[in-house]
């Protein structure tokens, strides 16, 4: 018998469905026996969270009055990394718990534990959660699975021949995540065409940087905040001056059909803020109004097409970096004497929290990226080398704080924009473009290309893109003029920030 230690706590007493005519489920706890195993459960626990359970309790069958529920065909060893989940946890798991755990989610219909599934792919996974969603019927954690493994596809292949023939159909039909970036443009006047105001995309297997399209005349990238979400770029707070009067629309790339659209600005004007895009909404977090810094946020339903107030920030913050790991959001933002706060935002309980707070010697400028359960934080180094990044990782599974060694970047480099891709980072300058592969204790230089050729501010990130043959080639009509107007004066220097 498993240790009610390591098992569910009885939860509060709560009013239970009907199960059979003039009866109420007994609020009091379940034993469930798995394998040789007995887990005690909280009963509104299951309701809450299992398809299977729910249909069970509400079925008007004997089970309905047992004490005593035996599920066969189920490992103790997957109910209880189910347990582990539903309680809040995000355990990371190996070869055999992952199938274990696929199993259960699938057969009892967790969604929450499929979804932790989906957060823990990596490259050592990938190919292992692809074959147990298809196996077990979880469609979202096979079609999770064979996304990443086409992201990683380069290196990955060989390994991936392995897969039933159908499968790997299926993750070559994929459109893998390309690599994207935008600098920092104001509104341009209609008749004037200007090719710099471009969003461009990397062509890894020409080594070089392409134009995806042009940003609308009236959209303005300058002090904005860009996210994507689905598949589509949303720019939210530009700037049209040196007055920082803020545009009047939004804007919306919609990378699969080629497409802008406008939609609603925040209620409060903003530019400098963060966008986050998390599970159907856009997170609006503070920024600047007539040079003020703020703490409000505004929440927006993308399927409503409404803007709505949110919990506020815990202090007024500005142009702070933000990553999501393992879906879950985080805001990175300075403090005075070198201290660096990293605040997490709860969506279902609207509220913040502090995470955890670094204490380092620091330049200026930073920027945060995520990869598995990590947080990595990049800031420059001593005033007397700022060319040169340092990086801390904070573990979320641990809690503890480390130092990567030694420098990333230097005078032919920097790590103020990145983005990271399956177990790589992908950075640039105007002198190339470098992708990094994240080992346990470093990053080690994986691939050069072509760099971006310009300066200036940019913001990168992923997009899925179409094929090209119907849509990128009529484009490049436009890249020689692009390249040429945007080539730098050679004593120019750089500066990324996202």
């Amino acid at each position: 018998m498993v240790e009610p230690s390591s098992c569910f706590e009885l939860g509060s007493e709560t009013r239970q469905p009907d199960c059979g005519p003039g009866k109420r489920l007994r609020e009091t706890a379940l034993k469930v026996r798995v394998e040789e195993s007995v887990f005690l459960v909280d009963r509104a626990l299951l309701l809450q969270h299992c398809e299977y359970f729910r249909a069970l309790f509400r079925s008007g069958m004997r089970e309905c009055s047992q004490e005593e529920i035996h599920l066969k065909g189920l490992s103790a060893r997957g109910f209880l990394v189910m347990l582990s989940v539903l309680r809040g946890e995000q355990p990371m798991l190996d070869a055999d718990e992952i199938v274990d755990a696929a199993e259960c989610a699938g057969f009892l219909q967790v969604e929450f534990l499929a979804r932790h599934l989906v957060n823990i792919i990596n490259s050592d996974n990938c190919l292992l959660i692809c074959q147990v969603g298809a196996n077990y019927g979880i469609a979202d954690l096979l079609h999770s699975g064979a996304l990443f493994l086409r992201d990683s596809y380069r290196d990955l292949e060989g390994a991936a021949s392995c897969l039933p023939k159908e499968l790997l159909e299926y993750v070559e039909s994929l459109t893998p995540s390309t690599y994207v970036t935008v600098g920092a443009h104001s509104p341009s006047v209609e008749l004037l065409q200007d090719f710099v105001r471009t969003v461009c995309y990397l062509d890894e297997d020409e080594k070089d940087w392409k134009v995806l399209t042009d940003l609308p005349n009236e959209a303005s990238t300058t002090m904005a905040g860009l996210t994507v979400l689905d598949n589509r770029l949303y720019i939210v707070g530009g700037v049209r001056d040196i007055t920082n009067q803020v545009v009047d629309s939004c804007f919306c790339y919609d990378a699969s059909a080629d497409t802008w659209s406008t939609f609603a600005s925040p209620h409060q004007p903003r530019y400098n803020l963060t966008l986050v895009g998390h599970d159907g909404h856009l997170y609006a977090i503070g920024g600047e109004y007539n040079r003020t810094v703020m703490s409000s946020v505004e929440m927006y339903d993308v399927s409503t097409s409404t803007w709505s107030q949110a919990s506020p920030f815990p202090h007024p913050v500005s142009n702070a970096p933000s990553a999501k790991a393992m879906s879950r959001i985080f805001i990175c933002s300075w403090k005075p004497k070198g201290a660096t706060d990293i605040h997490e935002y709860l969506p279902g309980e609207d509220r913040w929290t502090l995470l955890t707070t670094l204490v380092r010697h620091q330049s200026y400028g930073h920027c945060m990226v995520a990869h598995r359960d990590n947080l990595y934080v990049m800031r420059n180094g001593p005033s007397d080398d700022f060319l040169r990044c340092a990086i801390d990782r904070f573990n979320l599974t641990t809690g503890q704080w480390t130092a990567m060694p030694g420098h990333y970047g230097n005078s032919k480099g920097s790590l103020f924009t990145a983005v990271v891709r399956g177990d790589s980072v992908f950075t640039f300058n105007r002198k190339m473009t470098l992708e990094y592969a994240i080992e346990d204790d470093a990053w080690k230089p994986k691939r050069q290309m072509r760099g971006f050729p310009r300066i200036g501010s940019f913001w990168t990130f992923l997009l899925r893109l179409p094929k090209p043959e119907n849509q990128l080639v009529r484009k490049n009509n436009n890249y020689q003029r692009f390249k040429n107007q945007s080539r730098p004066h050679p004593s120019s220097s750089l500066h990324c920030a996202l």
